[in-house]
């Protein structure tokens, strides 16, 4: 499956058919909608399940769903967290994938990547708001970034979570409301996270794919 995906990549691609982003698999999560979103905009990817896969991409994605702490051990297991915290070239985490940078997470009382110095809390039982938190939401960036490039501010992004990023001026680089301020994105050197899925979030969320892959 890995080798015909990457055949089918490099038709993207100049002759030397080096794969643009490899996205890091460890079975945590339906990578479907992401690969179909890359297919559409173009943007070559390929599998890493091995330390010696990271050589053939620019960028990395960590995808994710389902519990944060269930997510870190099928991690672990793999043998790439060492590799993945010395990773200088642009990473982004994409839900739970985002909650992995993080350095702890209530759900499962998990300690995480610790890549920023913040943690995933879970929403406080309110009445008048559902958790999982799903459906679109608004986006207000906190800084400017390319990710954001030609993304206006308020735009909305799908999310599905129960658990959130805390909000840090240091490290949010945009924020939304639901039950309480969190982090929408985060950003922080060579790594990026986004809590919302932006392989399932229309034409910003498109757009936001396209500018890490120029990143």
């Amino acid at each position: 499956m890995q080798i015909l995906m990457q055949m089918t990549c490099c038709k993207l691609q100049t002759k030397n058919c080096k794969l643009m982003i490899g996205i890091i698999t460890y079975g945590a999560g339906n990578i479907f909608s992401l690969t179909a979103a890359l297919e559409r905009l173009g943007i070559s990817y390929g599998m890493i399940t091995r330390e010696e896969d990271f050589e053939q991409y620019d960028r990395y994605i960590i995808p994710g769903v389902g519990h944060a702490g269930a997510a870190m051990t099928k991690l672990e297991q793999t043998g790439l967290v060492p590799k993945i915290k010395a990773l200088t070239k642009p990473t982004l985490g994409i839900c739970v994938g985002m909650q992995l940078l993080t350095s702890y997470s209530e759900e499962g009382d998990s300690n995480l990547l610790d890549l920023f110095p913040i943690k995933t809390l879970k929403f406080a039982t309110n009445t008048e708001f559902k958790v999982p938190h799903t459906g679109w939401n608004q986006v207000f960036p906190e800084k400017g970034n390319a990710l954001f490039e030609n993304i206006p501010a308020g735009s909305h992004f799908y999310f599905v979570h129960s658990y959130f990023i805390e909000y840090n001026k240091a490290y949010t680089l945009s924020s939304t409301i639901y039950i309480n301020q969190f982090s929408a994105s985060i950003w922080r050197d060579n790594f990026y996270g986004v809590q919302f899925h932006p392989e399932k979030s229309g034409t910003y969320g498109e757009t936001l794919l396209k500018n890490f892959s120029k990143l």
